[in-house]
């Protein structure tokens, strides 16, 4: 291969080159040289240096007229910058490619279409030399162009990416991160352009992009060109693969969340344009995704072996931003670029900032939802922008509102108080910017909402991956706790969860796991059928409830796949994200008429007076009226565990009156493939009726620990029925016989050698319970996530005290 002055090719370029080829150039380089041999796709191409751009403006006799002109920003009104940054890149353009170097590119340019034939189409991509770095991505602030067809139009279009080092928000951008204009050079990148305007593409990264969350690796697709996805112009198909399990074996889609994909960015079939149009995305294409599995788990393939290495290269974790394609041609995935991520990993892991609402915001306040980005909350006036000559006008502390959002945008974004999107996924321009200025985001909200420009709203990013837009200015709260604080305990403290979305975010909480994780919100929020009318679809009556489940259950072979592959991701986001710690999953307790609030449900659920101590539990479970829910359940544990690799699950059976009825369920369990024992299953009972206290001897024979439901107990304990208004006064936790429950019922999991552990909400509500498990030696403790680092000193000063020889009352305990 030929030395060139001004070339590099990719097989001789790496990471060391930066300063001589630029960051996206040096990384390609070195992914080319690098994982190509491990079987990862990478386009070949070659970079035209720095010093070519640095001699071009030298011959030129450039430099002079550059600085005059760059030296007029300081004082120029803001009106002028754009002017001011045409000038600059005019100069540049109009310096011309030196003879030696179009000569160059045009030996490289033959040489790279006898690799890819005579059809070939190349990328020219924009690499400046503080580009791509870990505290500063310059992503989207110089121009790259696609689909050039010949040697006429790659020379164009190198001299249009040169000069592009000044487009007027890169400049905004070096001078806001402290760069000097005449210590940033431009190289560029030549490679084949992998033809994904047939195909797809998108953006991946090895953390989850909000929560920080550093075990997963997220992906986004969409068909056609990437950009679409970038500038927030579709709704991107979501995916996410956990990267514990996958590096043990398993291959399996962690959870995915279908986008609308509403347009398709496709090149001209002229290969003398360089056009790019968006078509509309046909329906029935939108309703698919875009991905299949396997794409999915090669993918996940290729960013875990690109944060490998990347990471050995800088003798630290270095969690990465990788774009992707797969060309239309050949069928094949190709990585299109690597960098490190430079905002999720930056934040300080030993800190745990929340975002709370006084209290909690009225459903009739909710305006609109959307994706959220970050996790905080802010309130301001919405200013709606719908092109750059109304970014002037922006106020600092306003709400940013548009249908999408450009780099040009970026200087007004910076005055937001957060950002509001109609059209966007969570790796869009809008959502990459605000996580970089760390304000909130909501893309993706539509098009049919009532949000109007000037209206006062409460925009929140608090409440789980959903996020919400509220009616007027809500009072909110914000607390820093420092992890590296927190005591280590005697007593297993862990947490209720319900909410998928809020798993990652939680999951930094100092906890030892989840105490209870209710399949119940997952099958409400997620699934919205009765289990029993997507097992048996021809028992439903209602002509409407049979076309929503129709719609629910399109592009699955059965309404039971859908059902089995829903709950298993539900389940499966809560383990991973605490994974290895352990998670406990109690099967549905649903009472009948909330069963029957779901699709279908009427048609399989009696009606009764008192749905709380009805056919409810483990009752259901082997029963002939749910014997086939319940099997969907068993399927989607199973699937979680074992085709996820998510063995930390514990299982958890729900009202068990009597100790028959558990052996039925046991029985059950093992029918459908959930055997206690095997693959290290652990399945524990709700320790919630005084039967379960009386019989706690047999009943820890049956199961392999209990969690004290403190609600349900309480209320049988004491003959009061919590759901109604007419006697809450009457149900106390604290009661003198709750407590002496539940001192018989820990007592007795101790003396029969299994763990004992509380799951219901008074210790989250009385500090004063917490203190008495501590005394009695409870296992462990499960609290809202909101009580946990509130509960947390207590606990450590119980135990202390305990330690010292003094109870609560401060008397011996020796």
């Amino acid at each position: 291969m030929t030395d060139h002055r001004y070339i590099r090719w990719f097989a001789e370029t790496g990471l060391c080159d930066l300063a001589e080829v630029g960051g996206k150039a040096a990384s390609l380089g070195e992914m080319y040289r690098t994982l190509t041999p491990m079987g990862i796709h990478v386009p070949n191409g070659f970079s035209i240096t720095a010093n070519a751009y640095r001699d071009m403006l030298e011959q030129a006799s450039a430099w002079e007229s550059l600085r005059r002109v760059l030296g007029e920003l300081a004082t120029a009104p803001s009106d002028q910058q754009a002017e001011i940054a045409a000038q600059a890149r005019a100069i540049v353009y109009n310096a011309g490619l030196p003879d030696q170097l179009v000569a160059e590119i045009t030996d490289a340019y033959v040489e790279l279409c006898e690799q890819y034939g005579p059809q070939l189409r190349l990328a020219v991509r924009s690499s400046a030399t503080a580009e791509d770095l870990p505290e500063a991505s310059f992503a989207g602030q110089h121009d790259s162009f696609l689909n050039i067809g010949d040697l006429n139009g790659l020379l164009e279009a190198c001299r249009h990416c040169f000069a592009s080092l000044f487009t007027a928000r890169a400049i905004s951008y070096r001078e806001r991160n402290g760069f000097d204009h005449f210590k940033v050079f431009l190289a560029i990148a030549v490679m084949k352009m992998v033809r994904a305007d047939i195909a797809s593409s998108g953006v991946m990264f090895t953390l989850d992009t909000d929560s920080g969350f550093r075990d997963v690796v997220f992906i986004t697709s969409a068909y056609g060109l990437g950009e679409n996805i970038v500038q927030g112009v579709v709704d991107p198909d979501e995916f996410y693969v956990h990267k514990p399990t996958f590096e043990r074996g398993y291959r399996c889609v962690l959870r995915r969340q279908l986008g609308a994909k509403q347009q398709t960015l496709v090149c001209d079939e002229d290969l003398n344009s360089q056009e790019l149009h968006n078509i509309e995305t046909p329906g029935a294409r939108r309703s698919h995704y875009s991905l299949s599995d396997d794409d999915i788990l090669t993918l996940a393939h290729y960013a875990i072996e690109t944060e490998k290495h990347y990471s050995a290269q800088r003798g630290q974790p270095c969690p990465m931003d990788l774009e992707w394609a797969r060309d239309g041609d050949d069928g094949q995935l190709y990585l299109l670029q690597a960098r490190p991520e430079t905002v999720a990993s930056q934040k300080p892991r030993n800190q745990l900032r929340r975002y709370l609402f006084k209290k909690k915001p009225d459903k009739s306040s909710l305006l609109a939802t959307g994706r959220a980005i970050g996790s905080a909350i802010a309130s301001g006036k919405l200013r709606r922008v719908n092109d750059t000559t109304q970014l002037s006008a922006f106020d600092e502390g306003e709400i940013l509102f548009a249908e999408s959002t450009s780099p040009d945008w970026g200087p007004a974004m910076r005055k937001a108080a957060a950002v509001v999107t109609e059209r966007g996924g969570r790796t869009c321009h809008a959502a990459i910017v605000a996580r970089e200025f760390g304000i909130p985001a909501v893309v993706g909200i539509g098009s049919e909402h009532p949000l109007q420009d000037g209206d006062l709203v409460t925009l929140s990013c608090a409440e789980g991956d959903m996020g919400k837009i509220y009616r007027g200015a809500l009072p909110f709260e914000v607390s820093t706790t420092s992890l590296d604080e927190v005591p280590t305990l005697k007593t297993k403290m862990m947490i209720n969860l319900g909410s998928p979305e809020q798993a990652f975010r939680l999951s930094a909480l100092p906890c030892e796991g989840v105490g209870l994780a209710r399949m119940e919100f997952i099958v409400n929020e997620h699934i919205k059928a009765h289990p029993m009318a997507l097992a048996c679809p021809d028992k439903v009556g209602d002509e409407k409830e049979r076309q929503a489940l129709d719609a629910l259950t399109a592009h699955y072979a059965s309404g039971s796949e859908f059902f089995i592959e829903k709950l298993s991701e539900g389940i499966g986001t809560i383990a991973a994200a605490f994974y290895p710690r352990p998670v406990i999953v109690r099967t549905s307790d649903f009472k009948t008429n909330e069963y029957a609030r779901l699709i279908g449900g009427r048609n399989f659920e009696p009606h009764e007076e008192n749905p709380m101590l009805g056919f409810r539990g483990a009752a259901r479970y082997a029963h002939p009226a749910y014997a086939e829910g319940f099997a969907l359940e068993c399927a989607a544990l199973k699937r979680a565990r074992e085709q996820m690799g998510l063995e930390n699950i514990k299982v958890m059976i729900p009202f068990c009156r009597r100790i028959p009825e558990g052996e039925k369920v046991l029985a059950a369990m093992a029918a459908h493939g959930l055997t206690p024992g095997e693959r290290g299953l652990e399945v524990y009972v709700m320790c919630e009726i005084p039967n379960n206290v009386v019989q706690i001897d047999a009943f820890s024979q049956l199961f392999d620990g209990i969690s004290i439901g403190s609600n349900d107990l309480t209320q049988l304990v004491l003959g009061v029925d919590r759901d109604s208004d007419i006697v809450a006064f009457d149900f106390d936790e604290r009661d003198p016989g709750v407590m002496e429950m539940i001192r018989q019922a820990v007592e007795g999991a101790k003396r029969n050698g299994i763990p004992a552990g509380i799951c219901g909400e008074a210790p989250s509500n009385y500090p004063e319970v917490a203190e008495y498990l501590v005394k009695l030696g409870i296992t462990s403790i499960s609290l809202s996530p909101d009580a946990l680092l509130r509960t947390i000193p207590r606990v450590a000063a119980m135990e202390q005290r305990l330690q010292d020889g003094h109870g609560k009352d401060g008397q011996s305990t020796r």
